[in-house]
């Protein structure tokens, strides 16, 4: 478990002198003081910059059109006297210099992104930031050092002899309470704890079906919903919603009052969740942050360890053992969406018999020849077309009428200010701490070039052999379909924000080609629907976004009639 680190208070002084825009020259100088003798921090230390004051400028920093500025080094064995300089080499995001930002009014806020050292057992020591029950979120991981935030002024002659106290420490969050319905659990990894050097841990948030207690000879069938770390278990609420609720407007959807949808949805499935008719299951939703991201996108990888066999043969059994479930593959089911909908898919592909099926709805890339918008076997670089006379950067997130808000290479930039050597927590490096081998560091070997985009032709044909899932089903069919047939269901937005349709339709296109056998499941596409579609024609997917736990549950149940053994238990779970 993570040791909090205490720290009464972190001074930074920060001296800006600007002449002009494209000359001043300006720097920062860091220190601390009132730390104790023996005290050292690593980490990564984040400026940020920001023209309003509706939030802090740690929660205003995105790749969208909304974007606020920071600027980040990494720093280590930080002494109390020590000084680290910030000047315009230090690389930043959007200005990739501070002698570019422009003269005005700022908020200024400054924070420190811990790191710990991890002795691996392939001999490597990397320094990493351990999630702290946040979910990896360098803006509000407890142990965290910050600063409040406060107005300055860069004008023609710059800031002089400004300094920011970093007086403040993220507190640490509490863990969720059990209820009638929901469970929590966690448990010590042997597997991760021998990979990471030290104690690691998985964790999980449990429904319970209606009449567990009063059914225990019952034993039921288990699914498993993939997705970024979830601090409870969601969508589930035995009230109505809160007649005081002030409704909320979600930019996202376009829609007004959307918390309060929210709550009447969470409040309707308990209802559909206690119906007679209603299957009993157990539901899991599953913790497994790495150092590297909120999750560790369930499979065994060369720089996070073996995620996918703790959670399948460790995490899961522990949870059947506790909890009745049945044990079996043929009662194990997978879905989500996003990075859950890509985890479905691999997890059933890594593991074919310890699963009877999933449904991954929009799923990251299933196919790195649309790696979004990159072929990265036959591209050389990621950021930009390929032209003789121009450059033309390649988009990274649209709307379901294409307009742009980001690009790849502004969203690949971003991460190199938050973190170098894969560390900044965020989506393009968690896929390469993932799909990566490692580096002579121990840390993930780069796809590409961060800076420039450069692909890495050895570092690609790694992931095609290992994470490319339509290149092993397709390398491997003949050994996988007897074990996968029936068993693959794929939905995606043919509009999705980040271009993961175009992945589906090469996995598509090689799915209906198998014969033998043939992979009998479905592949089906929301007209004009966004990220994160996932099946359903008739509504909006911000209603059956939050449906997912009853939404496949009718195909779950003709799966499980169509497959169980002969003499599998299918009566003790289906009582009213």
């Amino acid at each position: 478990m993570k040791r909090f680190l205490l720290v009464p208070f972190m001074t930074i002084f920060l001296f800006l002198s600007c002449t002009s825009k494209k000359n001043h020259e300006n720097s920062i100088k860091v220190s601390f003081s009132e730390i104790t003798s023996d005290s050292t921090l690593d980490g990564r230390l984040l400026l940020m910059l920001s023209t309003n004051n509706e939030k802090e400028p740690r929660f205003q920093i995105n790749s969208g059109l909304d974007t606020q500025l920071i600027f980040g080094m990494d720093v280590e064995g930080m002494k109390p006297g020590d000084e680290f300089v910030f000047d315009n080499s230090v690389f930043g995001f959007p200005y990739t210099s501070m002698a570019d930002v422009p003269q005005g009014e700022y908020y200024v806020q400054a924070l420190l992104h811990t790191y710990e050292t991890f002795d691996l057992a392939t001999g490597h020591t990397v320094k990493l930031p351990m999630d702290n029950g946040e979910g990896q979120q360098w803006n509000r991981s407890p142990g965290n050092l910050y600063s409040e935030p406060f107005k300055i002024t860069i004008g023609a002659n710059g800031v002089q002899n400004l300094s920011v106290s970093m007086d403040k420490v993220i507190p640490p969050i509490e863990e969720p309470e059990d209820t009638e319905w929901i469970k929590h659990i966690k448990i010590k990894s042997e597997k991760l704890s021998k990979f990471w050097g030290r104690d690691m841990y998985l964790g999980a948030h449990i429904l319970l079906p209606k009449g567990f207690e009063n059914h225990p000879k019952a034993k039921y069938p288990l699914m498993v919903f993939q997705g970024h770390f979830p601090s409870d278990f969601g969508g589930f609420r035995t009230t109505p919603p809160n007649p005081d609720t002030k409704p909320e407007y979600s930019a996202r959807f376009d829609v007004e009052g959307y918390n309060i949808i929210q709550q009447q949805e969470a409040y309707d499935f308990y209802k559909r969740w206690n119906e007679p008719d209603f299957p009993r299951f157990l539901i899991i939703e599953i913790q497994h942050p790495t150092p590297y991201y909120d999750d560790s996108y369930a499979v065994n990888s060369a720089s996070q360890g073996p995620y996918g066999d703790a959670i399948t043969y460790e995490l899961i059994p522990h949870i059947e053992k506790e909890f009745r479930g049945i044990g079996e593959g043929w009662s194990r089911f997978l879905y989500g969406g996003s990075t859950g909908g890509w985890e479905a898919l691999a997890v059933q592909v890594k593991y074919p018999k310890e699963y009877n099926g999933c449904f991954a709805a929009c799923p990251d890339p299933i196919d790195f020849r649309a790696y979004c918008l990159t072929n990265i076997y036959e591209d050389e670089n990621a950021y930009f077309y390929k032209s003789e006379n121009k450059k033309l950067e390649v988009p990274a997130r649209r709307d379901y009428l294409g307009n742009i808000s980001s690009t790849l290479k502004e969203e690949n930039h971003l991460e190199l200010v938050l973190g170098t050597k894969s560390r900044s927590g965020q989506q393009w490096d968690i896929w390469e701490a993932t799909y990566s081998p490692q580096n002579d560091e121990g840390y993930p070997e780069r796809i590409w070039d961060k800076v420039t985009g450069d692909i890495n032709p050895e570092v690609a044909n790694y992931w095609k052999e290992n994470y490319d899932l339509r290149h092993i089903l397709e390398r491997d069919w003949d050994k996988l379909g007897e074990n996968l047939k029936g068993k693959i269901n794929i939905y995606c937005g043919d509009m999705d924000n980040y271009y993961l349709n175009n992945a589906v339709y090469l996995m598509e296109d090689f799915l209906e080609r198998t014969t033998n056998p043939y992979y009998g499941g479905e592949v089906l596409y929301g007209d004009r629907a966004e990220h994160c579609w996932n099946g359903d024609p008739e509504l909006p997917n911000h209603i059956t976004r939050m449906r997912y736990n009853s939404m496949y549950v009718p195909k779950i149940m003709k799966r499980i009639a169509e497959s169980a053994p002969k003499d599998a238990d299918l009566k003790s779970w289906r009582y009213q």
